[in-house]
């Protein structure tokens, strides 16, 4: 259970004060002088001394400015001095070389020193249409070069986190099962120091083993899953795990609470009603693509992150969630969806969740596609 402390410590995150809320953690970790006293109040004029974070008031005892002070510029020497990795830019070496990692950043086989890292599972067997998304990670990969470190809107993520490249999984490519356990237990090494794992795909069935690994460490979790699909079959021909499954065995498995789990983006034809009133009757919020149409995503977004709080919440992103005028190359594309600018805004509002991981799946990079496509995935 986390303190009220920890959600003003998050509520400064979630506003991208990093620096803030690096010191902050400093200070609770680092010295035991420090003492807040939590209170509610509705009292307009606040006192110098104060911080307000959706009405909770955190006031810090006078006597102890002076040993803040302190601790804030040891842990802003530290900050500045923490070793962080950092993608090779195109003024260091031209696009076409280098290291086809994401970002052309360090590969590394471990996640010692990260806070995340991005992760490829090039797996495609699930898959009921199109095959092709087992290149996935390997074309975003190569499509990322295009990315710089410095966004438009001045956020520089690699200033303030650790993150690296530690591969692809090894999995079984002609036994899904098995497939799935080799995926669990990488990613149990991959989590276990509190690293985030930031997943390329690979098709959907991957999420369901994923989300093993993810509850074993955290329990069941909040999910925001963007998608055309439910994904909440019980079986397809026979089969229990396929990337129409994931969230079906997620339920019965008690990996993800029902009661905070979102689905944006529904659209499309089913084989029988059934499969539009289960998850309505396990207590998911659905969004159909036709409540996305003509809107800013920005308020459904404020929505989710009430309905999330502090639980820890994991994203899967499949790419068929946007419209194929956009992103043809997918393996069960549907027409009428979501426009990249929507996609932007849904990734951007899960700022201040609680994210334990995230994936983007479903990448199925054939043909005149990939580079389009390639494209859209590598900036979300």
């Amino acid at each position: 259970m986390r303190t009220k402390f920890d959600r003003v410590l998050g509520g400064f995150r979630a506003r991208g004060w990093a620096r803030t809320y690096y010191y902050l953690a400093t200070l609770r970790h680092c010295t035991s002088l420090l003492v807040i006293r939590v209170v509610k109040s509705n009292n307009s004029s606040q006192p110098r001394d104060t911080m307000m974070h959706q009405g909770l008031l955190v006031s810090f005892s006078p006597r102890l400015w002076a040993s803040l002070a302190t601790t804030f510029r040891a842990a802003s020497s530290a900050a500045s001095s923490r070793p962080l990795n950092r993608p090779l830019t195109s003024n260091d070496m031209p696009r076409p070389g280098g290291i086809a990692s994401f970002m052309r950043l360090p590969v590394q086989g471990d996640t010692k020193g990260l806070d995340a890292c991005f992760v490829g599972v090039p797996l495609d067997t699930g898959t009921s249409n199109r095959s092709g998304t087992r290149m996935g990670p390997r074309q975003i990969r190569c499509e990322s070069v295009l990315l710089r470190p410095y966004s438009a809107k001045g956020h520089d993520p690699y200033s303030c986190i650790n993150v690296a490249d530690v591969g692809d999984v090894s999995c079984n490519m002609y036994n899904l099962p098995e497939a799935c356990e080799h995926i669990r237990q990488r990613y149990a090494q991959l989590i276990q120091d509190g690293c985030i794992p930031l997943t390329m795909g690979g098709d959907h069935t991957i999420t369901y083993p994923i989300l093993q690994a993810v509850k074993a460490r955290h329990g069941p979790v909040g999910l925001v899953h963007v998608d055309a699909h439910m994904d909440v079959s019980d079986t397809m021909l026979g089969a229990k795990i396929n990337h129409g499954t994931p969230f079906r065995r997620a339920v019965e498995e008690q990996l993800i609470d029902p009661h905070a789990t979102v689905q944006i983006g529904l659209r499309g034809t089913s084989h029988a009603a059934e499969g539009h009133a289960w998850p309505i009757s396990q207590g998911f919020r659905l969004v159909p693509v036709e409540e996305c149409w003509y809107h800013s995503l920005v308020p459904l977004m404020e929505e989710v992150r009430s309905m999330m709080g502090d639980r820890p919440v994991y994203l899967s992103f499949d790419i068929d969630a946007i419209d194929p005028g956009f992103c043809p190359g997918t393996g069960t594309p549907e027409i009428g969806g979501l426009t990249p600018i929507q996609a932007l805004e849904v990734v951007r509002g899960c700022a201040g969740l609680n994210l334990v991981g995230c994936d983007l799946v479903e990448a199925s990079l054939f043909m005149v596609y990939r580079i389009i496509l390639g494209n859209v995935c590598e900036d979300l």
